[in-house]
């Protein structure tokens, strides 16, 4: 049996967007899970906005921190590495956690991982659910990705299957919860005032399931215009809107390719694990319909418990521990941030292994 305090301890920053998480995790283990949110800074403007975004992560780091490290009942020499999102993402957000994290690497003299924020997203539920299989099969939705992705080793080998060509689903979800008047963020609204209206009671399309169109990419642009349209046309004939029924309907259109097309991809790789994550995967209906699917295609399904799925540094931590355990190189000190990083790197690891070069008297002046 091997000891537990063998496996890495490794903390991981989350900035890509506007929730700044820091995670510790012990190999599989999830030790802490701290998170400063900047959604209500964003909310008056309906959606977020990147200069406030970066501000508020600036404000947010160290005692965010300091708090995971209190949380986990660490302390920040034990480290055996810092993991932290270099993209995709935000420019200005993912440049605070990256210097953040080269300033606490070089300081602690430990080494230093940027990785791939969806890479992290699949990754993640190995603190839930286990070791993932190999290969995975994984459907991220989230505000600015819905993408199907097929993982055979999590920290080397991501292969894009599909991916949306338009409005990721959270973006669809944000944009007519703003129609609908109900306030930003869209995505846990629509899914509270879904529960109470018909999922049948309006037609709306589903797009790109056609026989000639790409099996596994997504676009919910048409959808989101045709809800639109919709709602106005009821508020034109001075009509009330059923709220409830339109996030039902719209909800479920949503829902229903996403699933429809993540078992096909499953069926057609041979694959019988199929996991979901990102923020929209802490959307209830999208997990029924999923369980529901993935039974009946003898599909295993596998979903973080909601605070995991949204953007968090515990699902960092989790990638950089297993980027550890499998000894990839660490990342050099010249990472930069990089907001298009393709999911196909799941790390960007340095050219040099010198990772000893830390000065000792500024460690010392730190952490004595």
């Amino acid at each position: 049996m091997t000891d537990s305090r063998d496996e890495p301890l490794v903390l991981g920053i989350e900035t890509s967007c506007d929730e700044t998480g820091v995670g510790i995790v012990r190999g599989t283990t999830l030790l802490a899970d701290a998170i400063a949110s900047s959604v209500d800074e964003h909310a008056r403007f309906g959606g977020v906005v990147p200069e406030v975004a970066s501000r508020a992560h600036l404000e947010a780091m160290v005692p965010t921190i300091q708090r995971a490290l209190k949380d986990a009942g660490v302390s920040a020499r034990d480290l055996d590495g810092i993991a932290v999102t270099a993209g995709p993402g935000l420019a200005g957000a993912l440049l605070v956690g990256v210097s953040a994290a080269k300033a606490y690497a070089y300081a602690l003299g430990k080494p230093l991982y940027g990785v791939n924020h969806l890479a992290s997203h699949i990754c993640v539920d190995q603190l839930e659910h286990g070791p993932l299989p190999e290969p995975t099969m994984a459907l991220l939705v989230s505000g600015g990705h819905s993408s199907l992705l097929l993982s055979s080793d999590i920290t080397s080998d991501v292969r894009p299957l599909g991916a949306t060509i338009d409005d990721a689903a959270g973006e669809a979800f944000d944009k007519i919860a703003r129609v609908l008047n109900l306030g930003f963020p869209g995505g846990p609204v629509i899914d509270r005032y879904a529960k109470e209206g018909d999922p049948k009671a309006i037609t709306f399309p589903r797009g790109l399931t056609g026989p000639r169109d790409p099996a596994y990419d997504f676009s919910f642009s048409g959808l989101k215009t045709s809800v639109a349209r919709w709602i106005e046309a009821k508020r034109a004939a001075g009509e009330d809107v059923p709220v409830r029924d339109v996030s039902a309907s719209f909800q479920e259109a949503v829902v229903d390719v996403l699933t429809r097309k993540a078992v096909r991809a499953c069926k057609d790789e041979g694959v019988d694990h199929l996991m979901i994550g990102g923020g929209v995967a802490a959307n209830s209906r999208l997990r029924a319909l999923a369980a529901e699917r993935c039974e009946a295609a003898g599909i295993r399904l596998r979903v973080p418990r909601p605070k995991l799925c949204t953007d968090n540094g515990a699902m960092v931590a989790a990638l950089g521990a297993e980027m550890v355990a499998r000894n990839r190189v660490p990342s050099d000190w010249d990472l930069s941030a990089d907001s298009s990083l393709p999911v196909t790197d799941p790390h960007v690891p340095g050219h040099s292994h010198d990772h000893d070069h830390v000065h000792e008297v500024s460690k010392e002046n730190l952490y004595s």
